[in-house]
């Protein structure tokens, strides 16, 4: 008995769409696809450079270490960033945490609710437990230390 499995034109390209779907939701050596340019990438260009370039006009001296002190100064914005994000995520923590039995007034918009914070959560986007409800911290309008 002769089995072949033969897909026809809608099938590939039902098949294809959602293999590309699938694709775009991996990520590649544990980064996201993104429109900007990161410091693999430049290293990545950097090298692809000097690999090809004429061997009769190298590259200068002076044009490489300027190459690489914007590679260094590209990788240190980045740690740099990612530590401000780690410090503006523990003071914004604080912040809430500093709220706790404290009576504050929320402001809803059309409304305000005035009550005491009974806990308060972690992270970037801490909040505060006042009667029963969480709300972000700024929607806090006032403090009372009473």
């Amino acid at each position: 008995m002769d089995f072949t499995a033969t897909m026809s034109a809608s099938e590939k390209l039902q098949a294809q769409t959602a293999v590309d779907a699938f694709n775009k939701t991996l990520t590649v050596n544990g980064r996201k696809a993104s429109n900007e340019l990161g410091k693999d990438d430049f290293l990545k260009i950097l090298i692809a450079q000097l690999s090809n370039q004429d061997p009769t006009s190298p590259l200068e001296n002076t044009e490489f270490i300027a190459q690489m002190a914007q590679f260094s100064s590209l990788e240190q914005m980045t740690n740099m960033s990612q530590s401000f994000e780690k410090m503006s995520s523990f003071i914004n923590s604080s912040e809430a945490q500093s709220m706790l039995g404290k009576t504050v007034e929320i402001d809803l918009g059309d409304t305000n609710v005035k009550g005491t914070v009974e806990a308060a959560t972690r992270g970037q986007n801490p909040q505060v437990l006042v009667n029963g409800m969480y709300y972000n911290m700024d929607q806090i309008r006032s403090v009372y230390g009473y």
